[in-house]
């Protein structure tokens, strides 16, 4: 006898999305029997209780038990209450609508979006909801398209899809160089806020990730891209950073309170100094991430090395004080 198949693990999203579904359909239908609600929604009743369940511990902000949901089956017939807030229509401040609509608008020019079609229908419902309030983001959206930056993200996609190696001009922070090289384009990913393109780099023999902000230039060349089999793609689930031969090798001291920076930043190696010090040495593309970690942080990390990093960290912190410090010409007492 052949076993049952098993299904699938339902995802969180396809159930969050059936709660917010459930909830107004509920409200409006006080005392409606557990069986009909379950075949409402296409799930068993077990599975409807268990919603129900974990309804009961959701709420607003307080865990008071005026701010959670009341919900009530025991008699076989579901009852809701207490979640009018969910039911309304969301509404949404001026500033929220002007900022939904400025992102869907640089969303609208990104080379290679697939959902277009969806992007401008709900641009569209903004625009007609706000009226003349949401003229302003138009021009907002000049102030922050890119259109560079779209080119490059569209010839490097191109050159995905048709398998074509790539010449770049690359800045390299750490060292403040442009470097050329060519690459065998892998993907394009969008990864904390930044567009990169992945790809095996023939300069490190290696795979790389490449900003697309800091690619000075970019050709696309009549030669074949396809990367060599020991190219594999990382893991973006993963940290983002791993340390390549340009990357600047930093080491910075730090006392309990700069502690966390061991969990947050991938590092090389750590040395316990005692009494909550710690000696930290880790790479970096960019020196400008640890000046600004170091101001940050008020001297509970403090640069070791390199002394040109160290040195401009200090003189950076000593001018920041001297422009506190400074009383305005005209406003002596």
């Amino acid at each position: 006898m052949t076993p049952p198949r098993r299904q699938p693990p339902e995802s969180a999203t396809t159930r969050l999305s059936r709660l917010l579904d459930m909830v107004p359909w509920l409200l409006a239908h006080q005392g409606v029997p557990l069986e009909d609600a379950a075949s409402e929604f296409g799930v068993s009743t077990d599975q409807l209780v268990a919603d129900l369940e974990l309804l009961f511990v959701c709420g607003t902000p307080g865990g008071m038990p005026d701010d959670l949901i009341e919900a009530d089956w025991e008699d076989g017939r579901v009852f809701l209450g207490n979640a009018d807030y969910i039911a309304r229509p969301l509404r949404l401040s001026v500033d929220e609508a002007l900022a939904l609509m400025v992102g869907l608008r640089a969303l609208a020019t990104t080379p290679g979006l697939v959902e277009h079609d969806a992007v401008a229908r709900t641009l569209s419902k903004l625009e007609e909801a706000t009226g003349a309030i949401g003229a302003p983001s138009a021009r907002v959206q000049v102030s922050i398209d890119d259109g560079a930056r779209a080119s490059v993200l569209g010839r490097a996609r191109r050159a995905v899809a048709d398998r074509r190696r790539l010449h770049l001009a690359y800045l390299v922070p750490a060292r403040d160089e442009v470097t050329e090289r060519d690459v065998d384009p892998m993907r394009v990913v969008y990864l904390d806020g930044h567009w990169y393109l992945e790809g095996w780099c023939h300069r490190a023999e290696d795979v790389r990730l490449f900003r697309l902000d800091r690619i000075q230039s970019l050709e696309v060349l009549d030669v074949d891209g396809t990367p060599p089999p020991q190219a594999q793609p990382r893991d973006v689930n993963e940290a983002l950073f791993t340390p390549g031969e340009e990357d600047l090798e930093v080491v910075v001291e730090t006392d309990r309170a700069g502690a966390w920076i061991v969990d947050y930043y991938p590092v090389d190696r750590v040395e316990d100094l005692g009494e909550g010090h710690r000696r930290v040495t880790l790479h970096v593309s960019d020196p400008a991430l640890v000046r600004r970690l170091a101001w940050r942080m008020g001297g509970h990390v403090r640069v070791v090395s390199p002394v040109d990093l160290a040195t401009s960290v200090a003189v950076g912190a000593q001018e920041a004080l001297s422009a506190y410090i400074a009383v305005p010409s005209g406003l002596e007492t």
